[in-house]
């Protein structure tokens, strides 16, 4: 894993909900649900960042046939690019 990048989404969780998880809970448990909650959001979030600022070559054209193949080679490579950027080895 990209324990940097997991550090990172954990500390921002911990900081977001902090305050607010301990005004709103009354057991460590229910703060650990919220931490919990928050942190999977950031890890979701991330995704979508990844994948709304994906570069697919502007400018690039195909014949009709070519788009399914190059369309499932997009998403095998953004799959390996988020496999990367959380450093998942599987």
């Amino acid at each position: 894993m990209n324990e940097e990048l997991i550090k990172k989404l954990h500390d921002q969780a911990w900081g977001e909900t902090h305050e607010k998880a301990i005004a709103v809970t009354k057991t460590p448990i229910d703060f650990q649900k919220v931490l919990r909650e928050r942190f999977a959001e950031l890890i979701v979030k991330e995704c979508i960042d990844k994948i709304t600022t994906y570069d697919l070559v502007p400018g690039h054209s195909a014949k009709w046939e070519d788009i399914y193949d190059i369309h499932a080679r997009l998403l095998q490579d953004l799959a390996e690019d988020l496999k990367e950027h959380f450093g998942v080895d599987e």
